[in-house]
């Protein structure tokens, strides 16, 4: 006999959300189902390995795929936590984002700013290249001229080398 994942108090909470089809699961497998996704999460175990006391691997691996794409996860999750609110059971000092899974660049996320924020934000980005071309300009004013780089000299092409070394120009033989 394997453990129980669920308490049977969490099990009562859960349950009204687990929708029951026309023609099945019977209601006294919903939880042994349940449990089996729960022993599969849990354990990080491939769905061939859920123990049998779950029911069949094929049935408990089904039932995860329709209840994930009908949402009930979900469900269950916003059940659990109106429950606990209800019961004035939220901590929210417990609650940590970790910004290496909820990425949050200002054009992904639709960021709305309000327009005097807005003004206010260009207008120091104006004064900010201002003072950035003031302090590259020179004494007179006028803006220094960006350093140029010496051409890297060319080195010949195996061709010209060839060409070079018989004595004859590169246009040789040309008439």
């Amino acid at each position: 006999m394997l453990r129980r994942e669920l308490s049977d108090d969490d099990w009562e909470l859960i349950r009204p959300h687990l929708p029951i089809g026309q023609y099945g699961p019977y209601p006294e497998h919903l939880r042994d189902q349940l449990e089996g996704v729960i022993w599969r999460f849990r354990t990080g175990s491939p769905w061939r390995d859920v123990p049998e006391a779950f029911g069949s691997w094929s049935t408990v691996y089904d039932r995860f795929a329709q209840w994930r794409d009908a949402g009930v996860f979900a469900a269950v999750m916003e059940a659990v936590i109106a429950e606990a609110a209800r019961r004035g059971q939220v901590d929210l000092s417990l609650v940590s984002v970790d910004s290496t899974t909820a990425r949050a660049h200002h054009d992904a996320v639709g960021m709305v700013v309000d327009e005097e924020v807005l003004a206010a934000l260009e207008k120091a980005a104006e004064a900010e290249k201002g003072a950035r071309e003031r302090h590259e300009s020179n004494a007179s004013g006028r803006p220094q001229p960006k350093p140029r780089r010496s051409p890297r000299p060319r080195r010949p092409s195996p061709i010209q080398s060839v060409w070079r070394a018989a004595g004859s120009g590169a246009g040789a033989g040309r008439g």
